[in-house]
């Protein structure tokens, strides 16, 4: 398949490891920031290539892990209200709230459809007129266009009975906020392609510039991962930090023009909470004034109710450490409860849920690996 296997031709990527190996001097640590490319170089074994040369931390770059409790909070009491039809994505289902979780609350008779669009939630409020249909919108600037796109459709039809809660979120904020961190150990950074290809690349140059420390800007197929790498350290090695591009057969510096357009027109940007890492300021999306209308938060005042104290109490298990994973602080393998008490059957953090998370990566790809032997991921 053209675009794809080229890029995971075994010969190719081998001879790029040993150009990589070829120019190392030292040790180098490096962050991937999207849940994707962590599971692809596992799922590839690009971690192996590596040689123990290049430590790579996982960011939180997973929007369905980074989505903050009090968030899920609010979206599981609006689901158990009458007459609401809440619409979101398959891997929010099991994300825990601070004590329940959204198929708990559909096994008890909340009305939870899982959907592939936003559209496809704007299309059951067409459909169900007496109903109030809520959107959980969630995603980093990737999805954030398309939940634009219901609203503005919504509002050009008239559709009273749709809702949006935004969860939307924004890579170079958080980027900011573990630099700006006592103690990081990041010395390289490979930026999404998929958020690059929405947005471009020119807001990472004052972060390379601000905080010395090079970007690369990678697709997600076993080649793109380690061509980005071979240029980060190249920029290492060389004293540079620069913003490159490798991904130049999808992403321009510029971005999506009508994407970044809908974004520009239906969000503001506000401070948002994180999971596992706290308020991070200008990290969020949240709907205009223009757009307020459909906002669920202002019509079901949600900022006046404690939501979590509508819910019944679950135990809790203290023993999780999604917050320093999140963080890239700590790897899966450190915690006492990965692949044993913590399972994707039985998950006690939002890294294990996630398809993109890193727990379920590792567990899926690396559990049976001596990590107390190796030292690395």
């Amino acid at each position: 398949m053209k675009f794809v296997d080229e890029y995971r031709n075994t010969k190719v990527v081998e001879q790029l490891a040993n150009a990589l190996s070829n120019q190392l001097t030292k040790n180098w640590v490096i962050m991937e920031i999207c849940g994707g490319q962590t599971n692809a170089f596992l799922r590839f074994g690009l971690d192996q290539f590596l040689q123990g040369k290049i430590e790579l931390i996982h960011g939180p770059g997973c929007p369905v892990c980074v989505t903050a409790v009090d968030t899920i909070d609010k979206i599981l009491y609006l689901a158990m209200q009458p007459d609401i039809i809440l619409c979101t994505f398959g891997d929010m289902m099991r994300v825990p709230g601070s004590r329940y979780d959204l198929w708990t609350v559909k096994a008890s008779g909340a009305d939870i459809r899982v959907i592939y669009a936003p559209m496809d939630a704007l299309a059951i409020a067409r459909q169900n007129p007496d109903k109030k249909i809520i959107l959980f919108a969630i995603g980093f600037e990737t999805t954030a266009p398309a939940t634009a796109l219901s609203i503005i459709v919504a509002k050009k039809e008239k559709i009273k009975n749709f809702f949006i809660l935004s969860a939307h979120v924004k890579v170079p904020a958080a980027l900011k906020h573990i630099l700006n961190s006592p103690g990081h150990r990041l010395q390289g950074i490979l930026a999404a392609g998929h958020v690059c290809t929405v947005m471009g690349y020119q807001e990472y140059k004052p972060i390379a510039s601000k905080y010395g420390i090079p970007i690369t800007v990678t697709g997600f197929e076993p080649f793109d991962l380690l061509y980005g790498i071979y240029r980060c350290v190249y920029q290492l090695e060389n004293g540079m930090c620069e913003v490159e591009n490798n991904y130049s057969r999808v992403v321009k510096e510029e971005g999506n023009h009508a994407a970044r357009q809908l974004i520009e027109e239906v969000y503001v940007t506000i401070p948002q909470r994180w999971r596992g890492i706290g308020e991070i300021p200008d990290s969020g999306l949240d709907l205009s004034k223009e757009y307020s209308d459909f906002d669920a938060k202002k019509h079901f005042k949600l900022e006046s109710i404690q939501t979590s104290n509508q819910l019944p109490q679950l135990a809790t298990d203290s023993i999780c450490i999604a917050g320093a994973i999140l963080q890239g602080i700590q790897k899966p393998f450190q915690c006492p409860a990965f692949a044993k008490e913590c399972t994707p059957d039985h998950p006690l953090g939002a890294p294990m849920v996630s398809s993109e998370g890193a727990c379920a990566a590792y567990y899926r790809y690396r559990k049976s690996q001596n990590f107390e032997l190796t030292g690395k991921g």
